[in-house]
C-alpha cells in the first residue's frame, strides 16, 4: 500500500504518512547506530560535530540553559550536544524503539540526569512556548508531515533570543559530488541498508524523501516564512547535508 502523502502549502514538499515513518524507525531501530555510521563512512558523526559547534555559537549566556533535540532517534545529537557545551537537553522522539535505544546509551553515558527523553511528536510538542534556549533536528524534518508547522513547533518552544540549528540531507553543489553521491544514494545504499537491516522500505525512503524536499535557499526561505531571523546555512560535504540555523526575534 502507498504511503499517504500531505502536501505541505508552504513548501510542495510531500510530506510523509506520520504514522508509517514511525513504523518504519521501529522496524529498523536496532540496527540504526550501525547503518548511519556505516553507509555514511561515519561523514555523520563529524556532522553533529559541526551542529552542536553552531549551537555554542549561537547560544545566549544564560545561568542554566536547556536545548531540545526534536526527532532525537538514538540520542547522537543530544548526547553530542551536553558532551560539548555541558547544557541539558530534552531528547524528543515519537518512536518508542528509537527513544528506547537512547535511554540505554544515556544511561550507558552517566547522562541520565542532564539528558531526559520525551516520548512526543515534534507537530504537536508538549512544552510550554518560550521554554527552550536552542531547538535542534538531525536529518528528521523531512520525516514530517507538514515540515512548516514543525518549523513553527520550534519557533515558539523557543525563547526570545533562542536559536534553531537543523541538520538535514540536501542537494550536493559541485557536479561531481553530485553525480557520484546520487548514484550511490539511489543505487547502492538502498540495497545496502536493505541487506542489513532487512527492511527494503526505508533504505528506498530515505533517497526518495532527500529527493523531494526544499533545496538550501528553500528552506531558508520556509524558515523566515515562519518567523525566524538571522536565517543562514552551511553546505556540508559538498552539499550532501547542509545546516540551517535562525534565532527568535528577542524584542
Amino acid at each position: 500500500m502507498k504511503a499517504r502523502e500531505h502536501t505541505d502549502a508552504g513548501t510542495g514538499y510531500p510530506g510523509p504518512d506520520g504514522q508509517r515513518v514511525r513504523r518504519m524507525f521501529a522496524e529498523i531501530a536496532h540496527r540504526y547506530d550501525f547503518l548511519n555510521h556505516f553507509l555514511s563512512a561515519s561523514i555523520d558523526r563529524r556532522w553533529r560535530r559541526i551542529a552542536a559547534e553552531k549551537v555554542r555559537e549561537l547560544l545566549r549566556p544564560s545561568p542554566s540553559p536547556i536545548c531540545v533535540d526534536l526527532c532525537s532517534g538514538t540520542g547522537d545529537l543530544a548526547l553530542e550536544l551536553h558532551r560539548r557545551l555541558g547544557v541539558r537537553v530534552v531528547a524528543s522522539d515519537f518512536c518508542h524503539p528509537m527513544l528506547t535505544r537512547s535511554n540505554s546509551k544515556i544511561l550507558t553515558s552517566g547522562f541520565s540526569q542532564v539528558i531526559r527523553t520525551v516520548e512526543a511528536d515534534a507537530l504537536t510538542l508538549p512544552f510550554s512556548s518560550q521554554f527552550f534556549d536552542a531547538a535542534t533536528n538531525a536529518f528528521g524534518l523531512r520525516n514530517l508531515e507538514d515540515p512548516r508547522r514543525g518549523l513553527a513547533e520550534m519557533l515558539r518552544v523557543l525563547k526570545p533570543g533562542g536559536a534553531a540549528v537543523i541538520l538535514e540531507f540536501s542537494k550536493p553543489v559541485a557536479p561531481v559530488v553530485r553525480q557520484v553521491f546520487g548514484f550511490y544514494f539511489r543505487n547502492i545504499l538502498p540495497r545496502l541498508g536493505s541487506l542489513i537491516s532487512g527492511q527494503g522500505f526505508a533504505y528506498q525512503y530515505l533517497p526518495d524523501s532527500v529527493r523531494k524536499f526544499p533545496a538550501q535557499q528553500e528552506l531558508v526561505r520556509l524558515m523566515s516564512a515562519v518567523g525566524f531571523v538571522e536565517v543562514g546555512y552551511r553546505n556540508l560535504s559538498g552539499g550532501i547535508a547542509a545546516l540551517h540555523w535562525g534565532t527568535v526575534d528577542a524584542r
